[in-house]
């Protein structure tokens, strides 16, 4: 995107987290929904529950700072927060419930992760970033190369690499991490794990605002099926076969596999074991946070399931109707038929053509006249 003024001057007026910005309760809106959404790991959270949340928030507020701070009730702020207008937090329905929930909208929880990388950090790590980068470029390079022999070299290579590595810790030789490259480390599996669940808040939000349009199409659609079938069809396809889409189809793949979840489970419990771990008091939510992945992955594939049941309730309304539409059809052709039972044609009612036969005597056929050959 070019940041050209036009385009800031757009942003600044409807971009919902630049409005958090300039709102005047930003600080209150950032420390609650931080709070309650993304330190928790929560996606969605019922109106009740929040209701009491902010209700305990504003009273200390009010304790802190005075009667006259932020005097509306909890449940305006909420509704205010969730408007059109601001676009901080969206309010919907849950199915087979007649609670309302909130949940963080990508545009706010950006903001809120934007505004958390402001604060000054007491360690940067760099080595870890560094390492990964490699990492990713190795991927990349090794991953696209066609010629067979180039990548029998470079397996041979790690092959060889192992192998000295396995001697020199056989002959006592055992390199070790120190505190300083475990916690770099640390450092950006958090940072990593925190964008996934973001990432999982924005793929499902491309999800929901495809299905708002499939339901309007549907009910604004009065032409034939099949090609509203094909319009929709090929966008869900371009979702789902775009990169984002294919990612996420990967990523939840190697989720989904009961191997690498107890994998994750064993290496999280091992490294919040580290005494070098435990002296940065980590957030004890971290060692289950591939449950939080599956419950933000699980969220978006039912927004996917709601688009295929969009189409399967427009699918049966379209049957309902054909079928409705034949059977009047074939009434009316009954009713036309009974109409004249019980009137007497009168003139030529029916006609048959005279019968006869087509005579053609054996000798009116010519002889077989074979070819000259001169």
């Amino acid at each position: 995107m070019d940041l050209d003024f036009e385009t800031l001057e757009t942003l600044r007026r409807n971009h919902p987290g630049w409005k958090l910005l300039l709102a005047d309760s930003a600080p209150l809106v950032v420390s609650f929904l931080h709070r309650t959404f993304v330190q928790r790991n929560s996606r969605a959270i019922s109106q009740s529950n929040l209701v009491e949340m902010l209700e305990d928030e504003l009273f200390a507020l009010r304790e802190r700072f005075g009667p006259g701070a932020f005097p509306r009730r909890a449940q305006d702020y909420l509704n205010d927060w969730a408007s059109n207008e601001r676009g901080w937090l969206r309010k919907f329905y849950p199915q087979n419930s007649d609670d309302p929930h909130f949940d963080l909208t990508p545009a706010t929880e950006k903001t809120i992760a934007w505004l958390d990388s402001l604060s000054a950090r007491t360690f940067v790590g760099t080595e870890s970033r560094l390492l990964t980068v490699f990492d990713l470029l190795r991927q990349i390079v090794e991953g696209s190369e066609t010629d067979p022999d180039i990548r029998i070299t470079e397996l041979k290579k790690r092959r060889d690499e192992i192998d000295a590595e396995i001697a020199r810790i056989r002959q006592g030789d055992v390199s070790l991490l120190d505190d300083t490259a475990l916690k770099d480390r640390f450092q950006q599996f958090v940072a990593l794990a925190r964008e996934l669940l973001s990432d999982f808040r924005e793929v499902e939000h491309n999800f929901r605002i495809l299905d708002r349009q499939v339901r309007e199409r549907i009910t604004l659609w009065d032409g034939a099926k099949g090609h509203l079938l094909d319009e929709i069809l090929s966008q869900r396809d371009a979702i789902a076969e775009s990169d984002q889409g294919r990612s996420f189809r990967a990523f939840w793949d190697f989720l989904m596999s009961q191997s690498r979840q107890e994998e994750l489970s064993d290496l999280l419990h091992g490294v919040m074991r580290l005494s070098a771990i435990v002296t940065t008091n980590p957030d004890k939510r971290l060692s289950r946070i591939h449950y939080d992945w599956l419950d933000a992955g699980e969220h978006t594939q039912r927004t996917v399931a709601q688009l295929s049941q969009q189409l399967r309730r427009f699918l049966d309304d379209q049957a309902y109707l054909e079928n409705r539409r034949i059977m009047d059809i074939l009434r009316t052709i009954e009713m036309h038929a009974l109409a004249p039972r019980g009137v007497q044609p009168s003139g030529g009612f029916i006609e048959i053509d005279q019968p006869h036969s087509n005579v053609e005597l054996l000798l009116e056929r010519p002889f077989y006249s074979p070819a000259l050959k001169p």
